[in-house]
């Protein structure tokens, strides 16, 4: 299905705020507990996703024949996820443990395909396999470095596993609340699971955030957990999983390339190459069908 002018200008925002997110991640976790770093993001952005749902008067309740699947959809969506990938990138560079969660699209499609009997077009096959292949260049010359850091490596390829699963959950949920409402109860259950885990294992490290910090804080609070995380789920629930999935594999790209402005991370030829096999999945899942050609469906 083709996206509208709406979900386009949101999927374009989303990258943009979502890509450059992980230099700005790197350099909140470098000296600062992750897991805190991350918990101080979630309560900051509550709030803003509060008076959003008050401003567009979307109602905070959810049935309780529905918890169990906000749960599910929590842990799938968000636990692990915002867990394993904030504890990953203190060992990854930040352009690599983007591009490794973001192996997710692939996942997503295979997933989707043996497991939901999801229908993908021969076009839609041929994005994943450009993104697989753009992935495997891009870490081109990060074999020799993953291989001293496997913990790091596997948390991330988990991370985006589960959030695969969570996507084609998100897809198919039949909880009769808005997307803005399940982001919130979602984000707040992730909240506290993120302060459980803070108050376990880092409390004994826990320091003042520098100003720099506090602006990673911040970007977080205000462009991932009240925006980006929103918008993911908005779109994750009205497109087909491949488009939805595969659309925003930009994004590990411009994180290798803000990391190298940013944080002077060295580029390759594969980096170049891979830049292409990304624009070109990308292409597979928002070109328009033409005339006998099979749109994409779930």
């Amino acid at each position: 299905m083709p996206l509208s002018r709406r979900q386009l200008t949101l999927l374009v925002l989303l990258t943009l705020i979502w890509g450059v997110n992980w230099p700005i991640m790197k350099l909140g976790v470098t000296g600062f507990p992750p897991l805190s770093f991350r918990t101080l993001s979630m309560w900051l952005g509550l709030p803003v996703l509060a008076a959003v749902l008050v401003q567009r008067r979307e109602p905070f309740t959810i049935a309780r024949a529905h918890w169990r699947e906000l749960g599910v959809l929590t842990v799938l969506n968000m636990l692990f996820w915002h867990t394993l990938a904030i504890l990953a990138v203190q060992s990854l560079s930040s352009g690599r443990a983007a591009i490794l969660g973001y192996t997710m699209p692939v996942f997503s499609a295979v997933i989707g395909a043996l497991w939901f009997q999801q229908r993908l077009p021969a076009r839609a096959w041929g994005g994943v396999l450009a993104a697989a292949l753009g992935v495997v260049l891009l870490l081109w010359h990060e074999v020799i470095s993953l291989t001293g850091r496997p913990l790091g490596v596997a948390m991330m390829l988990a991370a985006a596993a589960v959030w695969a699963v969570g996507t084609q959950r998100m897809r198919r949920t039949t909880m009769p609340a808005s997307t803005l409402t399940i982001s919130f109860w979602m984000t707040l259950l992730t909240a506290l699971w993120m302060t459980l885990l803070s108050v376990v294992f880092e409390r004994g490290a826990w320091s003042a955030p520098s100003p720099a910090v506090w602006a990673a804080i911040v970007y977080n609070a205000l462009g991932v957990f009240a925006f980006a995380q929103v918008v993911w789920l908005m779109l994750a629930r009205d497109l087909p999983p491949i488009a939805s999935t595969l659309s925003v594999m930009f994004i590990p790209v411009l994180g290798v390339f803000s990391g190298a402005l940013w944080l002077g991370e060295v580029l390759h030829w594969q980096d170049w190459a891979a830049v292409a096999l990304v624009v070109v999945a990308i292409a597979t899942v928002l070109w328009p069908a033409g005339k006998g050609n099979t749109p994409l469906r779930a």
